[in-house]
């Protein structure tokens, strides 16, 4: 009877771990049917960087982006991230283990071995920015917000006839070669030759801060689009897990890419005079996030299974940590550099978490 007794529980507990696991496995649910509105989802997001980039033909917009405003912004954005990250995300990695058919107690460790594997993985793709760009330090410096509220009103430092079809005014490269008859002149008149060589000095400068300006540009959008490849993973997964959530995290992603957009259009707006140009490449540098959809994509189709909880589970899992250190890392350095006496940053961030919650509770009432 004994025997009997024990077989009754260990079938008992069997029937009651089967029935948990059926149920989580329920409540997943998880495929690609919201695969279409995902890529929606990061496209918009990812676009929002020519918001920000749309400065070089309305420069009001430049006006408008005071450090304060900025500042709110990205405390706003890490707000949701992080909220999201912890309270949604990382419970679907552990319900996604789950449902893979692991112990409650197990699931919990993978999701959290996972999520500080993303955590990692966003540390080493940032140590990638800083050896493409050596001076970046946050999403978007501080000095470049300056320069360009203060060049509002100046001019391009090269010159581009726009209207002629955008053809360069040339500036030389070399110094011209004196002939004997220019020589002659500047022996003759010394008060013209220091004005020549002072005016020729003056273009070269010129034109040496324009390149540099223009590998900056070009250089911070290297760096933004690296750093915006997670996000579109990011997006594309939650979205996946819950249209709602997706949505309020790609509205947030794309409130700081504007600025981002901004960061990069202005230099080389103002080292090559082209507007086009600066507008072009502010928006391919969000051009990386719809890249890191489709990876996330090609990752679960690669499984030949749609539900595969496994790859739910760590695809989550490294999300969730990619997004907080993002936050960690960039937004929030940044937003306190703006906003350095904290009048709105961590307001912003207590607002992002009301707005992710109150959003979350709304969706599943």
């Amino acid at each position: 009877s004994s025997l009997g007794g024990w077989l009754s529980t260990s079938t008992g507990f069997d029937h009651e771990r089967l029935r948990h696991v059926r149920s989580a496995s329920s409540k997943m649910a998880i495929g690609l049917d919201n695969a279409p509105l995902a890529f929606g989802l990061v496209f918009a997001a990812g676009i929002s960087t020519a918001l920000g980039a749309a400065a070089v033909f309305e420069q009001r917009i430049v006006k408008m982006a005071s450090k304060p405003v900025l500042g709110a912004g990205l405390g706003f954005s890490g707000g949701v991230m992080i909220y999201v990250s912890f309270i949604e995300i990382f419970m679907k990695s552990q319900d996604a283990f789950e449902a893979d058919g692991r112990s409650r107690d197990d699931a919990y460790m993978c999701a959290t071995v996972t999520f500080f594997a993303g955590m990692l993985m966003l540390r080493l793709i940032s140590v990638l920015v800083h050896m493409i760009d050596t001076d970046h330090h946050c999403a978007c410096e501080e000095a470049t917000v300056d320069l360009a509220r203060e060049s509002v009103n100046v001019a391009p430092l090269v010159g581009y006839a726009e209207s002629s079809g955008g053809v360069d005014i040339a500036i030389p490269t070399e110094m011209p070669p004196a002939t004997e008859a220019s020589e002659a002149s500047e022996a003759a008149d010394p008060e013209e030759a220091r004005d020549k060589l002072k005016k020729q000095q003056e273009e070269h400068a010129a034109k040496h801060e324009a390149a540099q300006l223009q590998r900056m540009g070009i250089n911070t959008a290297a760096a933004i689009a690296i750093h915006n490849f997670p996000e579109g993973l990011a997006t594309f997964v939650a979205t996946l897990a819950d249209p709602s959530v997706g949505a309020t995290l790609a509205i947030a992603i794309g409130i700081h890419n504007i600025p981002e957009g901004l960061c990069v259009a202005l230099p080389i707006y103002y080292a090559t005079g082209s507007r086009w140009k600066g507008f072009l490449w502010g928006i391919l540098s969000g051009v990386s996030e719809p890249v890191g959809a489709l990876i996330g994509y090609l990752v679960i189709k690669a499984t030949g299974d749609d539900m595969n909880q496994l790859v739910y589970g760590i695809l989550f899992g490294l999300v969730a940590g990619m997004m907080v250190m993002i936050v960690v890392l960039e937004l929030l350095p940044t937003a306190y550099k703006y906003d350095s006496t904290d009048r709105f940053v961590t307001n912003c961030v207590v607002l992002g978490m009301v707005v992710m919650a109150v959003s979350l509770c709304l969706f599943k009432a």
